[in-house]
């Protein structure tokens, strides 16, 4: 059964996958190893390539022209998801320039083309090529009949074969993009960076141009159109390196073994793979906004011209590092795509400028929507959802609301009735969606969460109904008996040995990093009951009465002053069998639904961290400096990245497709960039930063800032994720066994 726009994430659909396989079959089949080598050593400084004409047969060049200007209307994100396969292919030649070109007329038009349609119909159809100058020195005088232009502009990409250049000129103090015919200019190649594009400095001598050639459309928004463009094909770039990388790192072999095994080279791929996530989400993201032509569309894909380019680079970088010696030959082609990124990032502008401009966004007020594009399905189920959620809220007393909270099956509504609802993903979301609006204040089930989630599909009917019910109620408070101090993130090798004994079992070992587990009736516990059979067999799921004999709590005071986490000591500790949940041995099976669980609830923002919502709060309405700025600039986009990130999780989820190593991806991005955020807030503050001043956020931000340092080490280490990442991913080989 196809799937819908929504399934995929971000507006992308099965008919844009599709045009992408069929882009990449043709870069295939077309743009061949030989034809680029060809490109490399040729002398033409236009760089014109003999698969011209068989990409202009492809009908890619009017995808994202409106049809009301002879185009087929399927938008910047259709294009953008063209751009890529092609980026990845290497191609060279006039398309991305005139693509580029086309948008801007695209967008200073309208849907009114009227005499003008012409020039972009050339365009569109590919007997014209076209260049976009994003900077330039051009001035111009302006009377009622034509513009008179001269000065320059460097590095205009695909400008020596184009026959229609779109320049900005300063005209009054103002820019105006202005377009141009080759022959009102004087084009001359010049040597660059990417040997297999050709760009060209423009000089005009007292150009008169008509009025009618001066363009309606604002510098942001070419921008913007350029962000998405040149930042499509640096996605394909930041496509080839990862895989070719990732695919060096399994096959090349060092002190016997592939790199990929070794943590430093997975490591460094999987930070690869995830700048590849990070850019393709905020690409996607731009190009829908401006399809829509949201308020915030500007805004968008200023985040994506901060976040793009650098990231293209950095990872073309490393493609280079993880080949060595190789990657750095002439003969390879890692360089020839190091030389694309470099190239697309300086079409794009100064890094302090693309900061600039988003930080611009922020302190205006602007804010990005993370609401989901939900399917019309959706609608019929919230007024259902709407209709018992008012009921609910009706209820005075707040104990017998709880009751009718876990009663209905509003807490978890993934799960099966009568637990939960038995909600389908879409009806999971708009549950959550209503519970919001509804302003019922829901019970924190904090560990309960993860043990209903085991208990419920492994549990018997007594377990369920004795402790499911009242957790769900708010009634039971749970921990977590999993790690220990010789384990850490390696629960499979934990040590806890539960010996069978008349009626049950005795438990003697030691647990550590426990979460409240001085105020916990009960608590999930894997022990070891079979020491002889291999690391992740002979592991036992109990569920444990915290009152039981034999149980010692010890808090652990953390960084922050506070006892959150807890040692706890067992020693010959009483479980009676009907305690044990699953099968006996096969309790790893039943831990993984707890993890699962546990990994997908942390890919999310945190508010008990710092947010972009501290952010905000922190910088209205304060002085800034310019590096401050800078710095607000690049966290806002990271911000963004993660709710991008994070509404794909959950639309993946809408589709029934795996989302743990998109979890992890969000999980190492959302707990960087909460404690990104608590270290800018500190540093900015001064000594109101590490000293209570009143008036100031100092206790505030210093609270979160040592309460940050514990996010990217519970729920699975930083190098555990990458290590996740790195397998699951990319495929490289798994960590060498240790003898």
């Amino acid at each position: 059964m196809a799937r819908n726009s929504y399934e995929l994430g971000v507006g992308v659909s099965e008919d844009h996958l599709a045009l992408a396989d069929a882009v990449a079959g043709f870069v295939e089949r077309t743009i061949t190893a030989e034809v680029v080598r060809a490109a490399v050593e040729s002398t033409d400084a236009g760089k014109a390539l003999p698969h011209w004409d068989a990409l202009v047969a492809q009908d890619l060049l009017s995808l994202h022209i409106a049809e009301e200007l002879g185009g087929q209307g399927a938008g910047l994100l259709t294009l953008a998801v063209a751009l890529e396969p092609l980026g990845r292919g290497l191609h060279t030649g006039p398309f991305v320039p005139t693509v580029l070109a086309g948008a801007v007329l695209a967008a200073a038009y309208g849907t009114r083309a009227e005499d003008k349609s012409a020039r972009l119909a050339g365009l569109a159809d590919g007997s014209r090529t076209g260049a976009v100058a994003l900077a330039s020195n051009l001035t111009g005088t302006l009377t009622e009949a034509a513009l008179t232009v001269s000065g320059t502009a460097d590095g205009v990409l695909g400008a020596l074969p184009a026959d229609v250049v779109i320049a900005p000129v300063t005209v009054a103090g103002e820019q105006r993009w202005v377009v141009f015919e080759n022959i009102d200019l004087t084009i001359s190649a010049q040597d660059g960076i990417d040997v297999l594009r050709g760009s060209a400095r423009l000089r005009a001598d007292s150009v008169e141009v008509p009025v009618d050639r001066v363009l309606e459309v604002s510098s942001a928004r070419v921008r913007s159109l350029a962000a998405v463009v040149l930042g499509a094909e640096a996605v394909g770039v930041m496509s080839w390196c990862v895989s070719t990388a990732s695919e060096y790192a399994k096959t090349r072999v060092q002190f016997g073994r592939p790199i990929g095994q070794f943590q430093g080279v997975k490591h460094k791929c999987a930070q690869m793979g995830i700048a590849l996530e990070k850019a393709r989400a905020v690409l996607w993201d731009a190009a829908f906004a401006l399809d829509r032509d949201d308020d915030t569309a500007d805004y968008a894909a200023a985040v994506a011209a901060l976040i793009i380019p650098d990231a293209a680079v950095q990872v073309a970088q490393e493609c280079i590092q993880v080949h060595g010696g190789i990657g750095f030959t002439w003969e390879h082609d890692a360089h020839l795509y190091y030389r694309r990124a470099l190239a697309v990032r300086g079409q794009l502008g100064a890094r302090d400028e693309r900061a600039e401009a988003v930080a611009g966004y922020v302190l205006s007020g602007l804010t990005l929507s993370s609401e989901l594009e939900l399917p019309a399905e959706a609608e019929q189920i919230r007024a259902a959802v709407r209709a018992e959620l008012a009921e609910i809220a009706a209820i005075d007393d707040e104990d017998d609301q709880l009751v009718a909270l876990g009663d209905g099956g509003w807490n978890l509504p993934h799960l099966p009735r009568p637990y939960g609802r038995s909600a389908s993903p879409l009806e999971q979301v708009v549950i959550a969606q209503e519970i919001k609006a509804s302003g019922i204040q829901m019970p924190q089930l904090l560990m309960g969460t993860w043990a209903v989630g085991a208990i419920v599909p492994h549990g018997d009917d007594r377990q369920k109904q004795e402790l499911v019910v009242p957790t769900l109620r708010g009634e039971l408070v749970w921990c977590q008996l999993f790690s220990e101090p010789g384990a850490g993130s390696d629960l499979a090798s934990l040590t806890t040995k539960a010996t069978k004994v008349d009626g049950g079992w005795q438990v003697s070992g030691q647990k550590i990093w426990t979460s409240v587990a001085q105020f916990s009736d009960w608590a999930m516990l894997i022990a070891r009951t079979s020491p002889d059979k291999p690391k992740h067999e002979g592991i036992t799921y109990f569920v444990l009465d915290m009152s039981s004999p034999g149980i010692t709590v010890r808090p652990l005071r953390e960084m922050t002053g506070s006892a959150l986490f807890n040692e706890v000591f067992l020693d010959d500790v009483f479980i009676p069998d009907e305690n044990v949940v699953g099968a006996v041995d096969e309790g790893w099976h039943v831990a993984r639904t707890t993890l699962a669980g546990e990994r997908v609830a942390l890919s999310q923002k945190m508010e008990a961290y710092a947010t972009d919502a501290d952010l905000l709060r922190f910088a209205t309405d304060r002085t800034l400096s310019p590096v401050a700025r800078y710095r607000l600039g690049e966290l806002m986009a990271e911000s963004r990245a993660v709710d991008v990130i994070s509404s794909r999780v959950v639309l993946k989820q809408l589709s029934g497709i795996d989302v743990s190593t998109t979890s992890s991806v969000g999980k190492l991005l959302g707990m960087a960039l909460g404690q990104a955020i608590s270290e800018y807030v500190v540093a900015e503050l001064g000594i109101a930063g590490v000293v209570s001043v009143p008036g100031e956020r100092s206790d505030h931000a210093m609270e979160q800032l040592i309460a940050g340092r514990a996010t990217t080490i519970y729920g699975g280490t930083t190098e555990v994720q990458l290590n996740v990442i790195g397998e699951r991913m990319l495929g490289l080989p798994r960590d060498a066994a240790v003898n």
